[in-house]
C-alpha cells in the first residue's frame, strides 16, 4: 500500500470514527434528554421550575430550597432504546453496491443511570449532588453494509459529577450554582478503505469542567417561575488509532481533537390549577452552533511516514441553535397516586447538507406519560414513558474518491424509566 493510500485510509476512517461523537442520543444533537424518572412523563417539561426530588440539583440547583427539609436520595434507571434504519436512494460509486445490505437497525439498547442527593446546610442552605451521563449513546451498523465507509460502530459514553449549592434569599426567591466534572469516553470503529488496512478502532478520552447556574421565583401563590444556565464544556480528546488489517503497524498512530458540547438555557413555568391538576410548560435554548467543525491531528508518527501534528482530517457539521418546547400535566389520582402527562417539540442542530449516518438526527416529537406512587410517608416511585416520533433524516454524504452515500433514515425512540426517591 503505498503512503498515498495510506493517507486517505487513515483520513477516511479517522474521519467516519470521530464523526460518531455526534451519535444520536435520543435528544437534539448528541445529548441524552433523559435525566429524571419523574420528567419523563411529563417529556421534561417544567423541568427548571418543577421540585418533586432531589433531580433538581442538575435541572435548576436553586430549586432544591423547595424540597422538604431533611435529606433527599434518588436513584432512576433509564432503558433507551432508538432505531435508525437506512433505505437507499440511489447512492454511487462505492456505496452502490449493496455489500451485505443496509446495514440493519443501526440503533442499540442503552441503560442510563443517574443518581441524586440534596441535603440542608442551614434554613437558607442547601447542597446537592447529581452523577449522571448528559452526552453519547451507541449505534452499530452491520459489518460490510452499504455505508461501511462512513460508519460502523460507536459507542460513546460521559460521567458528570455536579455538586451544587442553593441559596434561599427570601421566601420568593432562590438563586444556585455548581460545577461539574465531566468524562468522556469513546470505542469507535469504521472501515478504513481497503481490506490491508481493515478497520479503525479508535480509543479517546478527556476529563473537562463546566458550571451551571439557577433561579427560582414564587410569582403568585400558585405559580413559579424557574431559569437556568449550563455552560459548555470542551474536551481535549486524546487516544490511540489503531488498524484490524495487515498493514495496521504502520497505519496506527495517537490522534487528538478538541470538542465543545454546547451551553443551554431553560425558562419553566410551575402552576398548581386547583387541588387535582399541575400544569407546567418548559422553553430550552441549546447553543449547537459551537459544533462547526472538527479538526483532526496526529499526536505521534506512523511506520507509514506521516509525521506527528499533522492533520488527518476535518469534518465539517455546521450545525445550529436548537429550540425545546414542552407542555405538561399531572393529576393527583389520591393521596398515593399522581398521573403525568407530557408533549415536546425537539429541533434537530443538524442539516440535509452535512447529515451523516453517524448522527441520522431529525426533528422529534415527544408524547409521554407517568405514574408516581408513594408507598409510604418517605418514598416515592416513579414510572414513566416516552415515545419520540422523529422525521426521516435524509443523508447525502460524499467521500472523495469513493462515492456519494444517498438515502433516507426511518427512525424513532422509545424510553422508560424507572426511579426511586427516599427522605429523611
Amino acid at each position: 500500500m503505498t503512503p498515498t493510500v495510506h493517507k486517505l485510509s487513515v483520513s477516511l476512517a479517522v474521519a467516519a470514527a470521530l464523526g460518531a461523537s455526534a451519535s444520536s442520543a435520543v435528544a437534539g444533537g448528541f445529548a441524552i434528554g433523559t435525566q429524571s424518572g419523574s420528567g419523563t412523563g411529563n417529556a421534561f417539561a417544567g423541568g427548571a421550575a418543577a421540585a418533586d426530588d432531589a433531580s433538581v440539583a442538575w435541572y435548576n440547583p436553586a430549586a432544591m430550597t423547595l424540597l422538604p427539609s431533611g435529606k433527599q436520595v434518588t436513584g432512576a434507571l433509564h432503558v433507551l432504546e432508538p432505531s435508525f434504519k437506512f433505505q437507499n436512494r440511489g447512492s454511487t460509486g462505492a456505496f452502490l453496491a449493496p455489500g451485505t445490505g443496509e446495514g440493519g437497525d443501526g440503533g442499540d439498547t442503552a441503560f442510563v443511570p443517574n443518581g441524586f442527593f440534596t441535603m440542608d446546610i442551614n434554613p437558607r442552605v442547601r447542597f446537592g449532588l447529581a452523577f449522571n451521563a448528559p452526552f453519547g449513546l451507541k449505534t452499530e451498523y452491520e459489518n460490510g453494509w452499504r455505508g461501511q465507509l462512513t460508519a460502523l460502530k460507536s459507542e460513546i459514553k460521559t460521567i458528570n459529577v455536579n455538586p451544587s449549592i442553593a441559596y434561599k434569599i427570601s421566601d420568593t426567591v432562590s438563586i444556585g450554582g455548581g460545577i461539574s466534572v465531566q468524562k468522556l469516553d469513546a470505542e469507535l470503529s469504521a472501515f478504513a478503505g481497503s481490506a490491508a488496512a481493515g478497520n479503525l478502532t479508535l480509543n479517546a478520552d478527556d476529563v473537562a469542567y463546566g458550571f451551571n447556574l439557577g433561579l427560582m421565583v414564587q410569582v403568585a401563590p400558585n405559580t413559579r417561575i424557574g431559569a437556568s444556565y449550563r455552560s459548555s464544556i470542551e474536551y481535549d480528546l486524546e487516544g490511540t488509532a489503531s488498524f484490524s488489517g495487515t498493514s495496521g503497524a504502520l497505519l496506527g498512530s495517537g490522534a487528538r481533537a478538541d470538542l465543545e458540547v454546547p451551553d443551554s438555557a431553560s425558562i419553566s413555568v410551575f402552576h398548581v390549577l386547583n387541588p387535582k391538576w399541575e400544569l407546567m410548560g418548559d422553553i430550552t435554548w441549546t447553543g449547537w452552533s459551537s459544533v462547526q467543525r472538527l479538526v483532526v491531528t496526529r499526536t505521534t508518527a506512523t511506520g507509514a511516514g506521516m509525521a506527528a501534528g499533522s492533520t488527518l482530517t476535518t469534518l465539517a457539521f455546521s450545525w445550529d441553535d436548537t429550540w425545546r418546547f414542552g407542555v405538561g400535566a399531572n393529576y393527583k389520582w389520591n393521596e398515593q397516586v399522581k398521573l403525568r402527562f407530557g408533549l415536546a417539540f425537539d429541533e434537530t442542530p443538524t442539516n440535509d447538507a452535512t447529515r451523516t449516518p453517524r448522527l441520522p438526527d431529525e426533528d422529534r416529537t415527544w408524547v409521554a406519560f407517568g405514574v408516581q406512587y408513594r408507598p409510604s410517608k418517605s418514598g416515592v416511585l416513579e414510572v414513566g414513558y416516552a415515545h419520540e416520533f422523529v422525521r426521516d433524516a435524509s443523508v447525502n454524504t460524499t467521500v472523495t474518491g469513493a462515492g456519494t452515500l444517498i438515502g433516507e433514515f426511518d427512525n424513532k425512540a422509545d424510553i422508560v424509566s424507572v426511579q426511586y426517591s427516599h427522605s429523611f
